[in-house]
């Protein structure tokens, strides 16, 4: 039988889940820390920051967070490591470090 989307959390183990589950719930990903998959972790350097904002739409998970047109801390419980945003970063205000 298998689980309902909201029954479904990082307690259930994989055996758990029915092979092939569909989830066709939107923002069911909120509930998941998939910032615990990463191996390397972007750091923002503030003083180098320009607040052009080039790195907010860059981040395929959203994990760069903005409010009132000005750049905030990464979301670390989502941000899975990539290192998209270094790229898009022309003023070298983000930089990959090792490890979590």
């Amino acid at each position: 039988m298998a689980l309902p989307a909201e029954k479904i959390d990082e307690h259930i183990a994989w055996q758990d889940v029915t092979e092939g589950l569909q989830i066709h719930e939107p923002a069911t990903s909120k509930r998941f820390m998939t910032g615990q998959w990463r191996t390397n972790t972007p750091v923002w350097l503030k003083e180098k920051c320009k607040q052009c904002l080039l790195c907010v739409p860059y981040c395929p998970d959203s994990c760069i967070l903005a409010r009132d047109n000005k750049r905030e801390e990464f979301d670390y419980d989502h941000c899975k490591g990539c290192g998209i945003c270094v790229k898009a970063c022309p003023f070298g205000a983000i930089e990959m470090r090792e490890g979590q």
